[in-house]
């Protein structure tokens, strides 16, 4: 998990360059991505929180996810708005995804969903993942800070 901390290292300076807050919406790493960032230097002064949304139902009635499969683009999309509005943020990512080893709402195991919204444009990506659950929950969080750094340097 080097990378992980290194690009969570580089979006604390970019962050705080830009005095940008950024928040996280997580279902799939359960709170995994929230604590890379809050292991980031200085993360008091650009991470406002997170959501770990495990359940379809805090996703639904917390994040606004429409009755759709969570593990979707749409019910990705809705989890980072939802977590941006929510607490105030200027940047925001989400992670709904089937860690596995069985499927779940007709995705396989690996399927992974990701979005960013940053108040003004929202985009997503699917990433099918191989591995073992954990393996496929720290490619996650990589693709996810990956993700927060390309929105955050434009």
């Amino acid at each position: 998990m080097p990378e992980i901390a290194e690009n969570a290292r580089r979006l604390s300076a970019a962050a705080r360059e830009r005095g940008w807050w950024v928040a996280v919406a997580e279902s799939l790493t359960c709170g995994t991505l929230s604590s890379a960032l809050g292991a980031a230097p200085d993360s008091a002064e650009w991470l406002r929180g997170g959501v770990i949304a495990y359940s379809a139902q805090v996703k639904h009635e917390v994040l606004g996810v429409p009755e759709v499969p969570v593990v979707s683009e749409t019910a990705a999309r809705a989890m980072a708005s939802g977590v941006r509005s929510l607490l105030g943020a200027d940047l925001a990512v989400a992670v709904t995804g089937v860690g596995g080893p069985d499927p779940q709402d007709g995705e396989p195991a690996g399927s992974v969903w990701l979005a960013v919204d940053d108040g003004s444009r929202q985009w997503a990506r699917h990433e099918q993942f191989d591995g073992e659950p954990t393996q496929v929950l720290e490619q996650s969080v990589a693709v996810a800070l990956d993700m927060l750094l390309d929105a955050i340097r434009g």
